[in-house]
């Protein structure tokens, strides 16, 4: 039951034997409940009312008064701190719509799909859509006031056709998510972000909210002046996560020590790797191992990573080993462990991988895993990603011969990409050729997307009346668009989301006998069909160049290389470090000084450890444990029962063993030894 309702409703209550004082229930609670209603503000009248929560998150409700007052807003709440609400919420209560500008396609399909399912109208514009759906999408947006969010990606800021529809769009709210991404000094730069503040002038006045997980304190300034943000307020939650243990180990033999990781914690858990392959061996090796383990990767068809991760989010599959196409967007509060099996490129995307561990804010672990080649592995990586300029030029000509686009023809186009075939036909080595399509990504040419499942949609492009004429003189399709009226709302004014296999299964035709039937209606111009498509995408966002015209600054080059090596120094002296707190090193890269050594961390447990003598703790342990088997007790109790040791000696003692799991802390607050 809600926690709402809880409040109000007694948990005894029992119709039956209650019956003749439910009027007077009623009339109590309801009083209740209409002076806590009256007591809310809007912002959270909203929040229950879609979200079904009666309280914000921490910093949540600030944010969104922010905006509500009409401020500029530049956001810092780590992986877990609820970014999309701080906007959506405000959203709401604002007049007009809520342009949302996002890099991530597969995010913005899926919160348009969870606002759709709370009755919130939106929509999304990405690569790989028909132009007319587009088309459709924006009239909607500029016609219908019931309309509350469009999401867009920055490449789309541009084109003509957005542009012209902005003028006609009442837009309230403009949220950049993923702001980071405006930075050169960032880890993931996008110049389309660059062209973010030209669009000010067409937005009504409305306020900008910028938010982003990870950021050092140079990419927030940088986001505010490229952002060009109007005496912003600054939103910063601590990036501290006392909850979360981090681990740094040097392991030869990875397998069997996550194995023994696995065993030890327990709990559902994340494992991630770098490439595809290994994302299968590792799930195999769990498996046969006895633990319900799985792989994903962008790959994968879309029916089978969302069975795979709803089987990982209700506790079926235990672990989820995966590349970083895992997790982005994903809620699951109870992942008790993250572990890295390869060395991350970076700090900011190696803290938003790990801070998917202990939302609920118990204690959880974040755990990374390397033998002596990864660090040599990692350099080599490094090189690889900025391959010499006149090879990336060559990649450039040669992707827009392999997809036969003119010279100065292919702009906002998409095009169905293969990069193993693209890299066959033109003897590239295929890792080379994939980072040289990324760099000429970060020139602003180039969109390339992962394979990304657009479903099949359908929208009637005649009037009602039209159609029923349609019917009439061809009665054979009568029965089928009938169904599929029955089946889908909305098919005249929007693109429809359909299921070729659900109207099989209730028509009784093949699949195929229903793809037909859409596909001939789609050529009378009675709807508009769109096939489902699963293909990596790569949309030219300029058009293309010829070999004259084609031009890499050595400048930027060289700053985007000495960016990516500094960055790099900065992970190999994360992991190789033994004596700084690890909380303290990630915190404080992000320009956070005011905090303590965590005291769980690898490197604080060492200390902890070394600060009593080996004799100190073993004789500690000895007087302790044989209680601890026993019962639980207090660690007041503890420290009075052996009054031989320093408390401080003791409580370190409790502490180390609580870390290696073999104390544990009841619900009474009392320690209990583990029972193997």
């Amino acid at each position: 039951m809600n926690l709402f309702y809880r409040n109000f409703y007694p948990h005894d209550f029992k119709y039956r034997s209650h019956r003749p004082t439910l009027h007077i229930f009623h009339q109590q609670n309801l009083l209740k409940i209409f002076l806590y209603l009256r007591s809310m503000s809007a912002p959270r009248e909203i929040l229950l009312k879609y979200w079904g929560y009666p309280e914000f998150r921490p910093m949540q409700e600030e944010i969104i008064q922010s905006v509500l007052d009409g401020n500029d807003t530049l956001a810092l709440l780590p992986t877990g701190g609820g970014k999309s609400i701080c906007f959506q919420v405000p959203a709401m209560l604002r007049d007009g719509i809520c342009l949302v500008i996002t890099p991530l396609i597969a995010l913005m399909k899926d919160q348009v799909e969870h606002l759709k399912k709370k009755g919130i109208q939106a929509s999304a514009i990405y690569s790989g859509m028909k132009h007319h759906e587009i088309e459709r999408i924006y009239d909607n947006c500029a016609s219908n006031p019931n309309y509350k969010f469009l999401y867009i990606s920055p490449e789309r800021l541009k084109t003509e056709m957005f542009l012209g529809s902005l003028q006609r769009m009442k837009i309230g709210l403009v949220a950049i998510d993923e702001a980071h991404c405006i930075s050169q000094w960032g880890y993931d730069f996008r110049p389309p972000y660059l062209e973010i503040s030209d669009i000010r002038p067409h937005t009504n006045n409305a306020p900008f909210i910028a938010l982003t997980a990870t950021a050092t304190p140079q990419v927030v300034v940088d986001i505010a002046d490229k952002l060009k943000l109007r005496q912003h307020k600054l939103f910063q939650k601590s990036f501290e996560r006392i909850n979360l243990a981090y681990m740094v180990f040097h392991e030869e033999n990875k397998m069997e020590r996550l194995l023994r990781i696995i065993k030890t914690i327990k709990g559902s858990g994340i494992v991630y790797v770098r490439n595809r392959r290994k994302t299968i061996t590792t799930a195999k090796f769990l498996v046969e191992n006895g633990i319900p383990a799985d792989f994903y990767h962008a790959g994968l068809e879309q029916k089978i990573r969302d069975k795979k991760q709803d089987a990982w989010m209700y506790g079926s599959t235990q672990i989820i080993v995966s590349t970083n196409a895992f997790g982005m967007g994903i809620d699951k509060s109870n992942v008790r462990f993250v572990v890295h099996l390869d060395i991350p490129d970076s700090l900011e995307a190696y803290f938003q991988e790990a801070g998917r561990a202990g939302r609920d804010g118990k204690k959880s672990y974040a755990v990374l895993l390397y033998e002596s080649s990864d660090i040599q592995d990692l350099k080599n990586n490094f090189e690889n990603a900025f391959p010499e300029p006149e090879y990336i030029k060559r990649v450039y000509h040669a992707l827009g011969n392999f997809l036969s686009i003119p010279i100065g023809g292919g702009k906002t186009i998409s095009y169905d990409f293969d990069l193993a075939k693209f890299s066959e036909t033109y003897n590239f080595k295929p890792l080379l050729a994939f980072n040289a399509l990324k760099f000429i990504e970060k020139e602003g040419l180039i969109l390339l997307t992962g394979a990304i499942e657009s479903p099949s949609k359908i929208l009637f492009t005649v009037s009602q009346s039209d159609l029923y004429r349609f019917q009439v003189e061809t009665p054979s399709y009568d029965p089928f668009i009938k169904l599929i009226l029955r089946t889908y709302s909305g098919v005249f004014t929007e693109y429809t989301r359909i299921s070729e296999s659900s109207i099989s299964k209730i028509s009784g035709l093949t699949e195929e006998k229903v793809k037909s039937s859409l596909i001939y209606l789609s050529k009378l111009k009675i709807l508009d069909y769109t096939p489902q498509k699963n293909n990596p995408q790569i949309v030219f966002i300029e058009e293309r160049l010829d070999q004259s015209n084609f031009y890499l600054s050595k400048e930027s080059y060289k700053h985007r290389k000495d960016s990516a090596e500094q960055r790099l120094k900065y992970v190999l002296n994360y992991v190789q470090s033994n004596n700084k707190c690890r909380s303290m090193s990630l915190i404080s890269y992000f320009g956070q000084k005011d905090i303590e050594r965590c005291g769980q961390c690898d490197v604080c447990l060492s200390r902890n450890k070394a600060e009593l003598s080996r004799y100190e703790f073993d004789s500690i342990v000895d007087k302790i444990k044989p209680l601890l088997l026993e019962k639980a007790f207090s660690i007041t109790e503890l420290v009075e029962m052996n009054t031989t040791y320093n408390p401080e000696k003791i409580i370190r003692t409790i502490q180390y063993l609580m870390e290696h799991n073999k104390v544990e802390l009841t619900d009474q607050k009392k320690y209990l030894w583990i029972k193997s």
